[in-house]
């Protein structure tokens, strides 16, 4: 994190000499200071906005993780954790099958997938929280941390309903139209982030320290083998999944407006069921994430702050100029790039382009419909990197920023494919 932070503020510093030099000789003084201004600006007007972010997920962050140890005192992490155990089993090998990282996972993971937004932030956070507990080597990540990390950026958007209701509000034909393109841009993205992170792992520059790498092997080798009927469960809670994503399709608001509701009582109910104080209970679990919504703040100004001034410099703007021959080689239109390039830098600054886009061009037009796509099939990488590790205090990352932006990548290259071959 420390090359990535230095990195961004250095390229946007060297961009706005360049937009500096250039007016200078151009004899426009005025367009010359106003140069360093905007960006001396735009890193204040983001901090500002950091700490606003921050103090807006406190809310959000503090009800889920209460909820989430009514669920935990009831034994329901792990009952979700032995439900999920094959599939888990596979992709976290080095984490306990029976561990509270499980549950959490479980829990982000169907947050994201059903678009909860923030509300897959909390069980993000325990799952972090939990796994650092398993680190041998506080302040560098693990395997695990970067495996769930890069997953996560890599959208695991199953139902996009923000951009959903975004293209709904702007006329489109129907909304839900991008439903199929996102699933198989997400699909594509989450799959490359998970080998990916399994191929730089392998990298000598990312080899985990000796006591992670003893320890990984341990969890390992006790692992019980998966049997044939282990994965009945699993059928069923995608079967439950896959029936919830269904009715959300198909009902459109009327199904996603009860999702959230029934999420709390059905957690409340569980705590309820197995005898566990809900009330008490769920003010400790409240009172640790207000703590930890806290501890982000500095993670958050430091990131955005880097990624504010990037955009006020014109650095953006000469990394699409650079790019756009290749993008639009492989189908990308220039319209679109930019997008590409901000969605892992600033996830509301994405959703704005994107917006603008579908109002300039339509959206059912092939631009309109690609960013909406894109948009709805990964995630912020960089907002991700800053606000999971950051609560752990994580500063060695490792592959994880690499694996994310390539998720990303994928994840762009797949939403051109799709909208081109099953809405063209």
């Amino acid at each position: 994190m420390n090359v990535v932070f230095f990195a961004l503020v250095a390229f946007a510093f060297f961009a706005a000499l360049l937009g500096f030099a250039e007016q200078w000789a151009a004899g426009d003084l005025a367009a010359a200071s106003a140069v360093p201004a905007a960006v001396g600006k735009a890193a204040l007007d983001s901090a500002k906005s950091s700490v606003e972010l921050a103090i807006g997920l406190v809310g959000s962050i503090t009800l889920f993780l209460g909820l989430m140890r009514v669920v935990e005192e009831g034994g329901g992490l792990k009952l979700m954790a032995r439900v999920i155990r094959p599939l888990l089993v596979l992709l976290f090998p080095d984490v306990p099958p029976d561990h509270p990282a499980m549950g959490a996972i479980i829990l982000n993971l169907a947050a994201n997938a059903l678009g909860l937004g923030n509300a897959a932030t909390p069980f993000g956070l325990k799952a972090m929280k939990e796994l650092e507990g398993l680190n041998q080597q506080p302040g560098t990540a693990t395997d695990a941390m970067v495996r769930f990390l890069a997953i996560n950026t890599s959208g695991v958007a199953l139902l996009p309903t923000g951009v959903i209701g975004l293209r709904a509000l702007k006329g489109a034909a129907n909304p839900a139209d991008i439903f199929p393109t996102t699933l198989f841009a997400t699909g594509c993205s989450t799959l490359a982030a998970i080998l990916m992170t399994a191929v730089l792992a392998r990298l000598t520059v990312f080899r985990k320290p000796a006591e992670q790498a003893t320890a990984d092997a341990a969890v390992k080798a006790e692992a019980k083998p998966v049997a044939l009927l282990d994965f009945v469960p699993l059928v069923i809670f995608f079967g439950v999944l896959a029936g919830l994503v269904a009715a959300v399709y198909f009902a459109n608001e009327l199904a996603s407006a009860w999702i959230m509701p029934g999420l709390i009582m059905g957690m409340l109910t569980f705590g309820v069921v197995r005898k566990v104080k809900v009330y008490e209970v769920f003010i400790t679990g409240a009172r640790e994430g207000f703590g930890m919504a806290i501890g982000i703040i500095p993670y958050l100004v430091g990131i955005l702050s880097a990624v504010g001034m990037l955009r006020a410099s014109g650095g953006l703007q000469a990394i699409v100029r650079l790019f756009s021959p290749l993008t639009e080689a492989v189908g990308m239109p220039a319209e679109v790039l930019p997008l590409a390039l901000l969605r892992p830098l600033s996830g509301s600054g994405a959703f704005a382009l994107t917006a603008e886009l579908v109002d300039t061009h339509g959206p059912d037009s092939l631009i309109g419909t690609l960013a909406c796509t894109m948009n709805g099939s990964t995630e912020t990488t960089f907002y991700v990197l800053a606000v999971y590790f950051g609560s752990v205090g994580i500063k060695n990352s490792r592959h994880a920023l690499p694996a994310g932006l390539f998720a990303d990548l994928v994840g762009a290259l797949a939403s051109v494919v799709a909208v081109r071959w099953l809405l063209g």
